[in-house]
């Protein structure tokens, strides 16, 4: 009715090509979502094992709870424990770490002239 014969019969069949370009999009939406989101995490995480790896007696820390404490005993496993005040020590797990500052080191004298 609308469409004569003679285009209805030009029109190529589909190919390669046109599965391709179907699908660029979402391969290009795969790439940048790779770059911008899961390598960055993948990163982070990898520096957040390697500090909580690096945890020793006398480190100061800050838990995901958000107690700052110095840490008084590391245990090979899971668990250290940190002296949140005077005489007051939890026990605490390794991954529960949020931060890691190093020991505090003593003020120099400064002369002022």
């Amino acid at each position: 009715m609308f469409i004569t014969p003679a285009l209805a019969q030009s029109a190529a069949p589909g190919g390669a090509g046109d599965i391709l370009s179907s699908l660029a999009p979402i391969i290009i939406l795969v790439i940048i979502f790779w770059f911008l989101i899961f390598r960055p995490q993948q990163k982070r995480a990898k520096a957040h094992q390697a500090m909580l790896a690096a945890v020793v007696r006398g480190d100061t820390v800050v838990t995901n709870g958000g107690l700052v404490g110095k840490v008084t005993k590391v245990v090979d496993g899971d668990d250290l424990e940190i002296e949140v005040s005077k005489g007051v020590k939890v026990k605490i797990v390794r991954t529960m770490l949020a931060d890691v500052r190093s020991k505090p080191e003593a003020v120099s004298a400064k002369t002022d002239k």
